[in-house]
């Protein structure tokens, strides 16, 4: 479901700030968690971080979501579909999405440290490609 939203400037600038700075904090984090061995913990903040950066994105273009799968489904209807983000960018946030769901509901999921090196490195550019879209 998508909510519309109409405020004013500085509300919406504001709350944009704030979406891309937990983006970052949840980056940070993700790495914090990688160094100390816990895999499951740092893929979780690898998503949250796409997550943070993508509702900003989303803040932006006056929309927000209720459920995660809304806010994925936007993501390739608005952005992917139209061109406006290249696939790579829908496919990634699928692949972090799927795994952050196995590694926070399905017992005895392991990460292999290669991937989640992999993931920690995409994100990085992930946030890029959001804070991009939002300055054009």
């Amino acid at each position: 479901m998508t909510i519309q939203h109409s405020e004013n400037n500085s509300q919406k600038e504001m709350l944009i700030k704030y979406w891309f700075e937990k983006a970052h904090e949840s980056l940070e984090s993700a790495r914090n968690e990688y160094k100390d061995g816990r895999l499951s913990f740092a893929m979780n903040r690898i998503y949250y971080a796409c997550f943070y950066a993508l509702t900003a994105v989303f803040r932006f273009r006056n929309k927000t979501f209720k459920k995660h799968k809304g806010l994925r489904s936007a993501l390739h209807r608005d952005l992917v579909k139209n061109k406006i983000l290249e696939d790579r960018w829908g496919k990634f946030f699928d692949d972090v999405f799927e795994a952050r769901q196995r590694g926070d509901y399905t017992p005895m999921v392991k990460f292999e440290p290669d991937q989640l090196e992999y993931f920690l490195q995409q994100t990085e550019y992930f946030l890029n490609e959001m804070e991009k879209l939002i300055n054009k």
